[in-house]
């Protein structure tokens, strides 16, 4: 009798951690906990890019030589804390001195762990808590090129930003030749079709020098001021 009253307990604590008021408890938990760790930092950029690239790719060089720069100017560096890209900007982060190397990591069947030159590591279950963390907390955004993932983070930027959600915040996209055909797009369906206004193609800037993307984000961080 005993073996079965335990059973009916496992039972039913199993459908409780799978109903959604428990999940209203672990996502008020993520979000608590990436609030208070980030809480400190005082002004950030957040890097997003391919996790699928190496270190010999010049995409990942760039990462580290403008998050580096931009460590060095006293911005946190955000990522997803994963391979590629992520890896590459934590690296430029992580060699500044004093450099605060941040990696909101998301839990997910491959691809993803905790790169080594993250010093401030922020777990996460579910992909809006982590968005949440990345806009909040971030001055400014630089996309690499990358897959559906960093899509949907240079799109909800441009979307907040768009609605006056947060402030007019960099938005610097590396690597012109990658966008190119994003841009074009954009250009000749969105705008033209009326789906956006022109001067909306403004918060997009494109750039292929780490310094010019360097000025770029601290010129209209201090506008920001």
């Amino acid at each position: 009798h005993l073996d079965k009253a335990i059973t009916r307990i496992d039972k039913s604590l199993a459908k409780f951690t799978h109903e959604d008021s428990w999940r209203i408890l672990r996502i008020q938990s993520e979000l608590v906990s990436a609030f208070d760790a980030l809480s400190e930092i005082s002004s950030a950029i957040s890097v997003f890019g391919s996790a699928r690239i190496d270190s010999s790719d010049p995409d990942y060089i760039k990462a580290t030589n403008l998050s580096f720069k931009l460590s060095k100017k006293g911005f946190a560096i955000i990522t997803g804390g994963g391979p590629g890209i992520m890896e590459a900007a934590n690296l430029g982060a992580a060699k500044a001195e004093g450099g605060v190397s941040v990696g909101c990591n998301i839990e997910l069947p491959k691809e993803q762990f905790i790169n080594p030159y993250v010093n401030l590591p922020i777990n996460f279950r579910y992909f809006f808590c982590r968005k949440t963390a990345f806009i909040k907390y971030s001055q400014g955004f630089v996309i690499f090129p990358g897959g559906f993932g960093t899509m949907d983070e240079l799109f909800e930027a441009l979307t907040l930003i768009q609605t006056k959600k947060i402030k007019n915040f960099p938005v610097a996209l590396m690597n012109k030749s990658y966008w190119k055909g994003l841009i074009d797009w954009i250009k000749k369906a969105m705008l033209k079709e009326g789906k956006i206004d022109e001067g909306e193609l403004d918060l997009i800037r494109c750039f292929d020098d780490v310094d010019e993307a360097y000025d770029f984000i601290i010129s209209k961080v201090i506008a920001n001021e």
